[in-house]
Protein backbone atom coordinates (compact mmCIF):
# COMPACT_ATOMS: atom_id res chain seq x y z
CA UNK A 1 0.00 0.00 0.00
CA UNK A 2 1.53 2.87 -0.96
CA UNK A 3 1.86 6.27 1.88
CA UNK A 4 -1.42 7.94 0.12
CA UNK A 5 -3.07 5.20 -0.07
CA UNK A 6 -2.38 4.25 4.18
CA UNK A 7 -2.89 8.26 4.80
CA UNK A 8 -6.77 8.16 3.19
CA UNK A 9 -7.43 4.91 5.00
CA UNK A 10 -6.47 6.08 8.55
CA UNK A 11 -8.39 9.21 7.58
CA UNK A 12 -10.84 7.31 6.99
CA UNK A 13 -10.49 5.18 10.03
CA UNK A 14 -9.99 8.08 12.31
CA UNK A 15 -13.65 9.93 10.46
CA UNK A 16 -15.26 6.36 11.97
CA UNK A 17 -13.89 6.56 15.27
CA UNK A 18 -14.93 9.89 15.41
CA UNK A 19 -18.38 9.49 14.11
CA UNK A 20 -18.56 6.45 16.67
CA UNK A 21 -17.64 8.07 20.01
CA UNK A 22 -20.51 11.13 18.78
CA UNK A 23 -23.27 8.69 18.63
CA UNK A 24 -21.75 6.80 21.49
CA UNK A 25 -22.19 10.52 23.80
CA UNK A 26 -25.09 11.98 22.09
CA UNK A 27 -27.46 8.92 20.60
CA UNK A 28 -30.37 8.55 23.03
CA UNK A 29 -33.51 6.53 22.71
CA UNK A 30 -36.80 8.51 21.89
CA UNK A 31 -37.29 11.91 20.36
CA UNK A 32 -37.74 15.12 21.77
CA UNK A 33 -41.13 16.94 21.98
CA UNK A 34 -41.16 19.14 19.59
CA UNK A 35 -44.26 21.96 18.62
CA UNK A 36 -46.89 24.09 20.49
CA UNK A 37 -46.55 22.76 24.29
CA UNK A 38 -50.46 21.90 25.20
CA UNK A 39 -52.26 23.58 28.19
CA UNK A 40 -51.58 22.88 31.54
CA UNK A 41 -53.88 20.35 32.85
CA UNK A 42 -55.61 20.85 36.36
CA UNK A 43 -52.89 19.11 38.66
CA UNK A 44 -49.77 20.81 36.24
CA UNK A 45 -51.54 24.23 37.26
CA UNK A 46 -51.55 23.21 41.08
CA UNK A 47 -47.80 21.93 40.30
CA UNK A 48 -47.01 25.51 38.97
CA UNK A 49 -48.38 27.45 41.97
CA UNK A 50 -46.84 24.96 44.52
CA UNK A 51 -43.63 25.42 42.73
CA UNK A 52 -43.94 29.41 42.63
CA UNK A 53 -44.44 29.24 46.41
CA UNK A 54 -41.38 27.25 46.75
CA UNK A 55 -39.13 29.26 44.81
CA UNK A 56 -41.14 32.59 45.90
CA UNK A 57 -40.14 31.50 49.34
CA UNK A 58 -36.46 29.78 49.38
CA UNK A 59 -35.43 32.74 46.79
CA UNK A 60 -37.51 35.79 47.89
CA UNK A 61 -38.89 35.76 51.50
CA UNK A 62 -35.69 34.11 52.64
CA UNK A 63 -33.35 35.00 49.87
CA UNK A 64 -29.51 34.53 49.82
CA UNK A 65 -28.69 31.40 52.26
CA UNK A 66 -24.90 30.23 52.60
CA UNK A 67 -22.57 30.07 55.39
CA UNK A 68 -21.90 33.61 55.31
CA UNK A 69 -25.80 34.08 55.65
CA UNK A 70 -25.89 31.07 58.30
CA UNK A 71 -29.50 32.62 59.59
CA UNK A 72 -31.01 32.42 56.12
CA UNK A 73 -29.38 28.84 55.73
CA UNK A 74 -31.13 27.81 58.62
CA UNK A 75 -34.06 29.51 57.95
CA UNK A 76 -34.32 27.15 54.27
CA UNK A 77 -33.15 23.64 56.28
CA UNK A 78 -36.48 24.74 58.31
CA UNK A 79 -38.87 25.36 55.20
CA UNK A 80 -37.54 22.33 53.74
CA UNK A 81 -38.13 20.30 56.77
CA UNK A 82 -41.15 21.53 57.38
CA UNK A 83 -42.63 20.97 53.74
CA UNK A 84 -41.06 17.68 53.84
CA UNK A 85 -43.26 16.91 56.96
CA UNK A 86 -46.72 18.51 55.23
CA UNK A 87 -46.39 15.37 52.41
CA UNK A 88 -45.99 13.07 55.40
CA UNK A 89 -42.47 12.53 55.62
CA UNK A 90 -40.27 12.12 58.72
CA UNK A 91 -37.19 14.34 58.00
CA UNK A 92 -33.89 12.46 58.83
CA UNK A 93 -30.66 14.95 59.97
CA UNK A 94 -27.43 14.17 58.92
CA UNK A 95 -25.46 17.38 60.76
CA UNK A 96 -21.94 18.22 60.23
CA UNK A 97 -19.85 20.89 61.54
CA UNK A 98 -17.86 23.65 59.11
CA UNK A 99 -16.10 26.32 60.25
CA UNK A 100 -17.37 26.47 63.62
CA UNK A 101 -21.10 26.14 62.63
CA UNK A 102 -23.13 23.53 62.16
CA UNK A 103 -24.80 22.43 58.46
CA UNK A 104 -27.27 19.73 57.60
CA UNK A 105 -28.17 17.46 54.67
CA UNK A 106 -31.85 17.30 54.58
CA UNK A 107 -33.45 13.18 53.76
CA UNK A 108 -36.79 11.71 53.69
CA UNK A 109 -37.29 7.91 52.87
CA UNK A 110 -40.08 6.44 50.97
CA UNK A 111 -39.05 2.51 51.11
CA UNK A 112 -39.51 0.00 48.55
CA UNK A 113 -41.99 -2.71 48.44
CA UNK A 114 -40.06 -5.47 47.25
CA UNK A 115 -36.35 -4.68 46.91
CA UNK A 116 -35.87 -1.89 49.30
CA UNK A 117 -32.11 -2.02 49.44
CA UNK A 118 -32.14 -0.84 45.65
CA UNK A 119 -32.26 2.94 45.97
CA UNK A 120 -32.76 5.84 44.30
CA UNK A 121 -32.09 8.75 45.17
CA UNK A 122 -32.85 12.33 44.04
CA UNK A 123 -31.61 15.41 45.53
CA UNK A 124 -31.10 19.29 44.94
CA UNK A 125 -29.16 21.39 47.23
CA UNK A 126 -30.50 24.41 49.04
CA UNK A 127 -27.60 26.60 49.44
CA UNK A 128 -27.27 29.47 46.49
CA UNK A 129 -23.24 31.21 45.94
CA UNK A 130 -22.23 34.17 47.93
CA UNK A 131 -24.26 37.21 46.77
CA UNK A 132 -27.24 36.06 44.76
CA UNK A 133 -30.68 34.80 46.00
CA UNK A 134 -30.33 31.80 43.78
CA UNK A 135 -33.77 31.50 42.52
CA UNK A 136 -33.20 28.91 39.42
CA UNK A 137 -29.87 28.07 41.43
CA UNK A 138 -31.07 26.11 43.34
CA UNK A 139 -34.67 26.61 44.58
CA UNK A 140 -36.35 25.33 41.53
CA UNK A 141 -34.36 22.08 42.16
CA UNK A 142 -35.70 22.14 45.58
CA UNK A 143 -38.88 23.11 45.24
CA UNK A 144 -39.03 20.24 42.22
CA UNK A 145 -37.73 17.95 44.45
CA UNK A 146 -40.19 18.78 47.57
CA UNK A 147 -43.02 18.22 45.19
CA UNK A 148 -41.49 15.02 43.46
CA UNK A 149 -41.46 13.70 47.02
CA UNK A 150 -45.22 15.07 47.62
CA UNK A 151 -46.61 13.55 44.22
CA UNK A 152 -44.95 9.99 44.92
CA UNK A 153 -46.16 10.23 48.57
CA UNK A 154 -48.87 7.99 47.52
CA UNK A 155 -47.25 5.64 44.83
CA UNK A 156 -46.46 1.96 45.68
CA UNK A 157 -42.89 1.46 44.55
CA UNK A 158 -40.58 -1.58 44.20
CA UNK A 159 -37.28 0.36 45.30
CA UNK A 160 -36.90 3.01 47.93
CA UNK A 161 -36.47 6.09 47.17
CA UNK A 162 -34.67 9.26 49.12
CA UNK A 163 -35.26 12.78 48.46
CA UNK A 164 -32.69 14.78 49.80
CA UNK A 165 -31.60 18.19 50.79
CA UNK A 166 -27.72 18.51 50.34
CA UNK A 167 -25.96 21.72 51.60
CA UNK A 168 -22.49 23.31 50.88
CA UNK A 169 -22.87 22.74 46.72
CA UNK A 170 -21.97 26.02 46.39
CA UNK A 171 -18.45 27.44 46.11
CA UNK A 172 -16.04 27.66 48.10
CA UNK A 173 -17.34 24.35 49.40
CA UNK A 174 -17.62 22.87 45.65
CA UNK A 175 -15.83 19.16 45.41
CA UNK A 176 -14.57 19.61 49.07
CA UNK A 177 -14.97 17.82 52.04
CA UNK A 178 -17.29 20.25 53.26
CA UNK A 179 -19.72 19.16 50.62
CA UNK A 180 -22.71 18.17 51.71
CA UNK A 181 -23.04 15.59 49.11
CA UNK A 182 -19.96 14.70 49.60
CA UNK A 183 -20.61 13.83 53.19
CA UNK A 184 -23.47 12.25 52.23
CA UNK A 185 -21.78 10.05 50.09
CA UNK A 186 -19.12 9.13 52.57
CA UNK A 187 -22.25 7.59 55.02
CA UNK A 188 -23.41 5.53 51.94
CA UNK A 189 -20.02 4.11 51.02
CA UNK A 190 -19.61 3.38 55.00
CA UNK A 191 -23.02 1.47 55.28
CA UNK A 192 -22.58 -0.20 51.77
CA UNK A 193 -25.40 0.85 50.69
CA UNK A 194 -26.95 0.41 47.34
CA UNK A 195 -27.37 3.37 45.80
CA UNK A 196 -28.41 2.33 42.17
CA UNK A 197 -29.84 5.38 40.39
CA UNK A 198 -28.80 9.32 41.19
CA UNK A 199 -30.78 11.91 39.98
CA UNK A 200 -29.41 15.77 40.75
CA UNK A 201 -32.12 18.34 40.15
CA UNK A 202 -29.86 21.77 39.34
CA UNK A 203 -30.72 24.82 38.18
CA UNK A 204 -34.21 24.10 35.97
CA UNK A 205 -36.39 26.55 36.05
CA UNK A 206 -35.37 28.85 32.75
CA UNK A 207 -36.40 28.36 28.79
CA UNK A 208 -36.05 30.34 26.11
CA UNK A 209 -37.72 30.36 22.40
CA UNK A 210 -35.21 32.40 21.21
CA UNK A 211 -32.92 31.65 17.91
CA UNK A 212 -29.13 31.32 19.93
CA UNK A 213 -30.32 31.71 23.61
CA UNK A 214 -28.86 28.01 24.11
CA UNK A 215 -24.95 28.09 24.14
CA UNK A 216 -22.34 25.02 24.98
CA UNK A 217 -18.54 24.17 26.02
CA UNK A 218 -17.01 22.64 22.62
CA UNK A 219 -17.86 20.37 20.54
CA UNK A 220 -21.55 20.42 21.94
CA UNK A 221 -22.64 22.99 19.60
CA UNK A 222 -22.01 21.33 16.65
CA UNK A 223 -24.71 18.77 17.35
CA UNK A 224 -27.30 20.20 20.11
CA UNK A 225 -30.25 22.69 19.55
CA UNK A 226 -29.27 26.55 19.75
CA UNK A 227 -32.71 27.20 21.36
CA UNK A 228 -32.80 27.10 25.04
CA UNK A 229 -36.09 25.54 25.20
CA UNK A 230 -35.10 21.87 27.07
CA UNK A 231 -34.41 19.93 29.58
CA UNK A 232 -31.38 18.54 29.73
CA UNK A 233 -30.57 14.88 30.84
CA UNK A 234 -26.44 14.81 31.60
CA UNK A 235 -23.99 12.03 33.43
CA UNK A 236 -20.52 10.46 32.77
CA UNK A 237 -19.57 7.49 30.74
CA UNK A 238 -19.87 5.51 33.23
CA UNK A 239 -23.78 7.04 34.01
CA UNK A 240 -24.51 6.41 29.93
CA UNK A 241 -27.38 3.55 30.92
CA UNK A 242 -29.20 5.60 33.85
CA UNK A 243 -28.91 8.81 31.29
CA UNK A 244 -30.78 6.68 28.54
CA UNK A 245 -33.30 5.57 30.90
CA UNK A 246 -34.37 8.43 32.42
CA UNK A 247 -34.89 10.55 29.07
CA UNK A 248 -36.65 8.01 27.66
CA UNK A 249 -38.98 8.03 30.34
CA UNK A 250 -39.32 11.57 30.21
CA UNK A 251 -39.94 11.68 26.96
CA UNK A 252 -42.48 8.74 27.09
CA UNK A 253 -44.77 10.54 29.54
CA UNK A 254 -43.93 14.43 29.13
CA UNK A 255 -44.48 16.60 26.10
CA UNK A 256 -41.30 18.91 26.49
CA UNK A 257 -38.39 19.23 24.57
CA UNK A 258 -35.29 17.33 25.79
CA UNK A 259 -31.88 16.05 25.13
CA UNK A 260 -29.81 14.07 26.36
CA UNK A 261 -25.66 13.77 26.66
CA UNK A 262 -23.30 11.25 28.40
CA UNK A 263 -19.69 12.68 28.18
CA UNK A 264 -16.56 12.29 29.76
CA UNK A 265 -16.96 13.74 33.29
CA UNK A 266 -13.68 16.24 32.15
CA UNK A 267 -15.60 18.48 30.60
CA UNK A 268 -16.73 21.80 31.35
CA UNK A 269 -20.38 21.87 33.17
CA UNK A 270 -21.20 17.71 33.21
CA UNK A 271 -19.90 17.10 36.84
CA UNK A 272 -20.94 20.72 37.93
CA UNK A 273 -23.64 19.61 40.94
CA UNK A 274 -23.94 16.97 43.61
CA UNK A 275 -23.90 14.10 41.15
CA UNK A 276 -20.37 14.67 41.08
CA UNK A 277 -19.91 13.14 44.93
CA UNK A 278 -21.57 10.01 43.67
CA UNK A 279 -19.67 9.75 40.63
CA UNK A 280 -16.45 9.49 42.90
CA UNK A 281 -17.66 6.75 44.78
CA UNK A 282 -18.23 4.81 41.78
CA UNK A 283 -22.43 5.62 41.89
CA UNK A 284 -24.53 6.04 38.44
CA UNK A 285 -25.77 9.43 38.82
CA UNK A 286 -27.41 12.01 36.49
CA UNK A 287 -28.07 15.86 36.26
CA UNK A 288 -31.12 17.31 34.98
CA UNK A 289 -30.64 21.23 34.42
CA UNK A 290 -31.37 23.64 32.04
CA UNK A 291 -27.92 24.25 31.23
CA UNK A 292 -27.21 27.01 34.35
CA UNK A 293 -24.97 29.74 32.53
CA UNK A 294 -24.93 27.93 29.13
CA UNK A 295 -28.22 29.14 29.04
CA UNK A 296 -29.09 31.68 32.03
CA UNK A 297 -27.20 35.47 31.76
CA UNK A 298 -28.43 35.80 35.56
CA UNK A 299 -26.68 32.54 37.06
CA UNK A 300 -24.67 33.25 39.71
CA UNK A 301 -25.59 36.57 40.24
CA UNK A 302 -27.90 39.36 42.34
CA UNK A 303 -30.31 39.58 39.53
CA UNK A 304 -31.25 35.24 39.77
CA UNK A 305 -34.51 35.88 41.51
CA UNK A 306 -38.57 34.65 41.68
CA UNK A 307 -39.84 36.62 38.61
CA UNK A 308 -37.73 34.95 36.09
CA UNK A 309 -38.36 31.58 36.42
CA UNK A 310 -40.88 29.97 34.00
CA UNK A 311 -42.90 28.12 36.69
CA UNK A 312 -45.38 26.85 33.60
CA UNK A 313 -42.66 24.66 31.79
CA UNK A 314 -41.11 24.00 35.12
CA UNK A 315 -44.24 22.65 35.85
CA UNK A 316 -44.09 20.40 33.05
CA UNK A 317 -40.84 18.94 33.41
CA UNK A 318 -41.47 18.29 37.30
CA UNK A 319 -44.49 16.26 36.16
CA UNK A 320 -42.80 14.75 33.41
CA UNK A 321 -40.25 13.50 36.38
CA UNK A 322 -42.48 11.94 38.73
CA UNK A 323 -43.28 9.74 36.09
CA UNK A 324 -39.04 9.03 35.72
CA UNK A 325 -38.83 8.64 39.12
CA UNK A 326 -41.89 6.20 38.92
CA UNK A 327 -40.11 3.95 36.08
CA UNK A 328 -36.65 3.98 37.53
CA UNK A 329 -38.47 2.69 41.27
CA UNK A 330 -40.39 0.22 39.75
CA UNK A 331 -39.16 -3.27 38.97
CA UNK A 332 -38.17 -4.92 36.05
Amino acid sequence: MTSRRLGRALLILLGLGMLVGIMFVTSMPGTSYRGALPSLSPEQLDLRDRLHTHVGTLAGAIGERNLYRYAELDQAAQYVSDTFHASGYQVIQQAFNVNGKTVKNLEVLKEGLTVPNEIIVVGAHYDSVFGSPGANDNATGVGTMLELARLLTPQRLARSVRFVAFVNEEPPYTYTEAMGSRRYVERAVSRGENIIAMLSLETIGYYSEEDHSQHYPFPFALFYPHRGDFIGFVGNLRSRNLVRQAINSFRRHAKFPSEGCAAPGWITGIGWSDHWSFWKAGYSAIMVTDTALFRYSQYHSAADRPEIIDYERLARVADGLASVVVDLASSD
